[in-house]
């Protein structure tokens, strides 16, 4: 016999058994007519045990959700309990799949969030990060650990732990570049002090840079579209008073207005160039580029000036160097100005002809660079820098030499491009020069993972101005 009808009839028939036993031995029943009945009550009690044993059965299925909805139990008040439990099932298990549905939405939520998102867990004034959402990491990566560490952040954190409200505060970075952000702590649960913390910062550097740019892109271009502005106007004034009708005056001031109109034209251009290039310098590029086909080509594009300016460039090039994340439109314009300004301080030097430029590249660590990277340098034959000019020079519309500067064409910008788009790739630039001996502009880029490091100090180097 089945072991569960035979439990359950075991179950039903020992009570009337024993009943039957007792009357039996009383004398009430004779022995015959008790037998029949003891026969009568197994029977009852194997049949009774097989029907409530199939709608146990039927029941469990029920509740497991593996039988279909039209199921029929015979054991009285089990077919309404049985209904009622599954009922009382499906609701739990819709009500557990929508906490769930709702839990991974927002889960979802926050990992598209824009804004960096962290997680903190652990006793008061032992927190740690547990998570951050895809935007935190991108945005900060090796950077995350100094980035937390800022004294604003540690004090908000701090804050936080002793309020219900969401502690706010501004953090300005300096390093590795200049970033502006918004923090946001809140504790997830007003009742304890121990509840996770989620901290939310907002970069608000494009947005206050923009504010910056503008009173930047007023005072710089007022200052320095003066100075040609009034001499067009001059000018102007001459042909239309005193040299009106002068035929041989005509073509030489035509030519010096032009001269200043295209100068005009550079420092707008430059300025505009610079404060682009500001607005992204907080953002690391993310494309890869492979640096010694680039520079070939900036060689290759620079040929009218060089031959203009008849000076050769040597190129000392390694053949296989590591890829790098860099925007190589801005990386293009970075050596593009170094080989420009190269080759006019040549010929200060050698006049049209005998100047030479020099660009070379080499993989990191050195002895004088300590971090995993790539040194990419152009050096020159001119006249050099004097010391004193060289923590300036990257400065906008700082001039060793206003008068020479100004004869060669320069903006005073040139440089200043550089330093933005070399910080913007988290690398550095240092100028070497000697008087009379030459200049050197050396360009170090950062491999890959190693964004968040600085190549290390060399002795303060000797340059050029912009």
């Amino acid at each position: 016999m089945n072991r569960p009808i035979a439990t359950i009839a075991a179950w039903l028939g020992f009570p009337p058994f024993i009943a039957l036993i007792i009357v039996i031995a009383t004398g009430t029943l004779r022995p015959w007519e008790g037998l029949l009945c003891l026969f009568g009550c197994m029977v009852w009690s194997i049949g009774a045990g097989a029907i409530l044993a199939r709608d146990l059965r039927r029941f469990g299925a029920s509740l497991a959700g593996e039988s279909g909805g039209d199921f029929h139990l015979v054991t009285p008040g089990l077919a309404q309990l049985a209904e009622r439990a599954r009922q009382t099932i499906d609701a739990e298990r819709r009500s557990r799949q929508t906490i769930a549905t709702d839990a991974s939405t927002s889960q979802s939520l926050l990992e598209r969030l824009p804004d960096a998102l962290f997680q903190f867990e652990g006793p008061p004034g032992m927190r740690r990060v547990v998570w951050r959402n895809p935007a935190a990491a991108n945005a900060y990566g090796t950077e995350e650990s100094a980035l937390l560490r800022h004294p604003a952040l540690r004090t908000a954190l701090q804050a936080a732990e002793g309020t219900n409200e969401p502690i706010r505060t501004t953090v300005s970075l300096a390093a590795p570049i200049p970033r502006d952000l918004d923090a946001t702590v809140i504790r997830t649960d007003s009742s304890d002090r121990s509840a996770p913390l989620y901290l939310l910062l907002t970069d608000r550097t494009r947005e206050r840079g923009l504010e910056r740019m503008r009173a930047d892109f007023v005072a710089n271009a007022s200052h320095e579209l003066r100075t040609p502005l009034t001499s067009l106007i001059g000018f102007i004034e001459t042909l239309q008073g005193p040299a009106l009708g002068d035929a041989e005056a005509l073509p030489r001031f035509l030519t010096i207005m032009g001269e200043q109109a295209a100068r005009m034209q550079r420092i707008i251009a430059d300025l505009l160039s610079l404060s682009r290039i500001e607005m992204t310098e907080h953002q690391p590029p993310a494309e890869m580029v492979d640096i010694v086909p680039l520079l070939r080509q900036v060689a290759a594009f620079m040929e009218p000036i060089l031959r203009d300016g008849r000076t050769s460039i040597k190129l000392d090039l390694m053949d296989e160097m590591p890829s790098i994340r860099g925007d190589a439109g801005q990386l293009t314009q970075v050596f593009g100005n170094l080989i420009d300004n190269a080759v006019k301080y040549s010929a200060l030097k050698h006049g049209k002809g005998g100047g030479a430029v020099t660009l070379t590249t080499v993989v990191t660590p050195t002895p004088q660079y300590a971090a995993p990277g790539i040194l990419i340098s152009v050096a020159d034959d001119g006249p050099g820098i004097a010391r004193e000019h060289l923590p300036r020079l990257t400065e906008r519309f700082y001039r060793a030499d206003k008068g020479r500067s100004r004869a060669i064409g320069g903006t005073g910008l040139g440089l200043a491009i550089v330093k933005h788009v070399v910080s913007r790739h988290r690398g550095r630039l240092t100028i070497e020069s000697v008087e009379g001996e030459g200049t050197t502009c050396h360009v170090w880029l950062p491999l890959i993972g190693e964004t968040n490091r600085a190549a290390p100090d060399r002795p303060r180097p000797k340059g050029r101005e912009g």
